[in-house]
């Protein structure tokens, strides 16, 4: 059976670059370890853009694509995270799952924090996304920006009080703890 359009395509267009997208994945999100997975769901994604008519630049929509996935997989699996826990007491004896009502919360405070992020300026967001999703140091997010790493402080001081104060108004931080001092 010969082989179909899509299929045809996807040799041509998107097969020759998968070492270049695995390098990308590995080097921009390193503490992701299921690349594999995210090559397929890249693929994916991709092959049902091409049916749709949506790519026209098969490697830029690739990789933009991947990057979109990787991001994607980040936010589902924080989610399921643990929280730190700074006192040894506050251990539960037996190991017990969480409750609806710390899942709801857990969720809402997630939800929150995404609209404290989208709520910034374009640039601090990109500054606050670049540090904390992906662990870039200031010298690397002024150099993918093309700013100072001065400036990424400067972006970086004000994505924070700009996220307290947002998480103020909505009454999860008082003005009496730690971060509700940095926002006054």
């Amino acid at each position: 059976m010969p082989p179909t359009e899509p299929a045809r395509w996807f040799s041509a267009h998107v097969q020759p670059y998968e070492p270049a997208l695995r390098a990308y994945l590995q080097k921009r999100f390193p503490a992701l370890p299921d690349h594999d997975d995210l090559l397929q769901e890249t693929y994916l994604r991709t092959l049902r853009a091409y049916e749709g008519g949506r790519v026209t630049h098969a490697k830029a929509f690739l990789f933009t694509t991947a990057r979109n996935a990787a991001i994607d997989l980040f936010r589902r699996r924080r989610g399921r995270d643990h929280e730190p826990i700074s006192d040894a007491s506050a251990l539960p004896l037996l190991d017990e799952a969480p409750g609806f009502g710390e899942a709801l919360e857990r969720e809402q405070r997630l939800e929150v924090l995404l609209e404290a992020i989208l709520a910034l300026p374009e640039r601090c967001r990109q500054v606050m996304m670049l540090r904390h999703l992906d662990g870039l140091a200031y010298k690397e997010i002024a150099e993918r920006l093309g700013i100072s790493p001065e400036t990424v402080k400067v972006h970086m001081i004000k994505g924070i009080k700009d996220c307290t104060r947002f998480f103020q108004r909505r009454g999860m931080l008082g003005a009496d703890t730690p971060a509700g001092r940095l926002a006054s």
